[in-house]
């Protein structure tokens, strides 16, 4: 595998590097919640203008649906997303609120947050 074409991170294949280290995130204040709320947010953050559905949720955060369903619900009961109809199909965005730019520490350079990033 070429590093320039993807970098392969579990089981996504990370075509942009830059952009996975540079990515959207669920803000700090949000991160005191359990891992699949947090897993959720930060899924939905990637996607933050498009959304999910479920099922994509699913398949991105490593938790089951009977996990992922009371997540979602806390999650809207909270504000921090909104569910709506798209063409006869649901899809879950986070509020802005929710979400920002990961955070890092000025003196990191690039390569320093793709070392913390990837599982090198």
């Amino acid at each position: 595998m070429c590093l320039t074409q993807c970098i392969q991170v579990t089981h996504k294949c990370i075509r942009d590097p830059l952009a996975y280290v540079f990515s959207m995130r669920a803000k700090p204040e949000y991160r005191d919640r359990s891992d699949v709320e947090v897993a959720v947010l930060d899924a939905l953050a990637e996607r933050h203008t498009e959304g999910m559905t479920v099922f994509e949720l699913r398949a991105e955060v490593e938790a089951g649906i009977d996990e992922i369903e009371p997540a979602l619900e806390r999650l809207k009961g909270d504000m921090l997303i909104e569910a709506t109809n798209d063409g006869g199909r649901t899809v879950v965005v986070p509020k802005d609120h929710a979400i920002g730019p990961s955070e890092h520490d000025e003196d990191d350079d690039v390569f320093d947050r793709l070392r913390q990033r990837l599982p090198f």
